[in-house]
């Protein structure tokens, strides 16, 4: 059965447990993953407080529940690159299952977050009860392999507004409902450019009707074909 704090979780009540829509728990059986989320500890945090420091060792799976977090490095002369945003449902694990692994980055909070996590000590005996869904983790990670790439070849494109066009469609495919919800400093941060480019950029994919403001910090995707069609 699952348990009490995921009964009374909000998150659950839209969308089902949390472990439904991550990729890492996909091909568990039903009481596996409700036996992690027994174990699992639930946290709520403002805006701008830091998750993880880099150097910290990995020892959980950090499990969005809500908001929006950011993983992050700042090089020596205190300027800071965005990884990745990542949001409800999404999770950090990478690197979790080798021993005294530590991050190489830091993870901070955009909005207030509501995160659970998951010691990997609890994950591991999971794994050996259910030694079937090591296959489906197999998987997982050629897939996530396949993201690395696409975002690797996205940051090669030279000319901005194509670059911010993928990136802008490599978010839309991972996002929650219909609309992107990143500010300029995000983005620009994410792609390797200045926020005032960003903004000529998305001002002129909004001109040609490929994507529409709808809010601060809200884009939404017009035509998809088209922008994967830019050139």
């Amino acid at each position: 059965m699952p348990c009490q704090q995921c009964e009374d979780c909000s998150f659950k009540a839209a969308n089902g447990t949390c472990v439904n829509r991550i990729r890492l728990f996909a091909g568990l059986p039903d009481n596996a993953k409700h036996d992690l989320l027994a174990r699992s500890v639930r946290s709520t945090h403002r805006r701008g407080d830091i998750l993880v420091h880099e150097g910290d060792p990995i020892d959980s799976v950090l499990i969005v529940r809500s908001g929006r977090i950011k993983t992050f490095r700042i090089d020596p002369d205190g300027v800071e690159y965005v990884l990745d945003v990542l949001h409800d449902g999404q999770a950090i694990w990478h690197g979790m299952f080798l021993e005294d692994n530590v991050y190489h980055y830091s993870v901070g909070c955009l909005t207030r977050v509501e995160l659970c996590s998951i010691h990997r000590t609890d994950f591991e005996a999971m794994l050996s009860e259910h030694p079937d869904a090591a296959m489906g983790l197999i998987r997982m990670v050629c897939t996530e392999l396949d993201d690395a790439e696409e975002k690797a070849m996205m940051l090669g494109i030279r000319d901005p507004r194509r670059r911010v066009a993928q990136y802008l469609l490599l978010r839309d495919e991972r996002c929650i409902g219909a609309e992107i919800h990143l500010g300029l400093e995000d983005i620009a941060a994410s792609v390797g450019l200045r926020p005032e480019t960003v903004s000529r950029a998305i001002s002129s994919l909004a001109k040609e009707g490929l994507v529409e403001r709808v809010g601060r910090g809200r884009l939404r995707i017009v035509n998809r074909n088209r922008m994967r069609c830019l050139r």
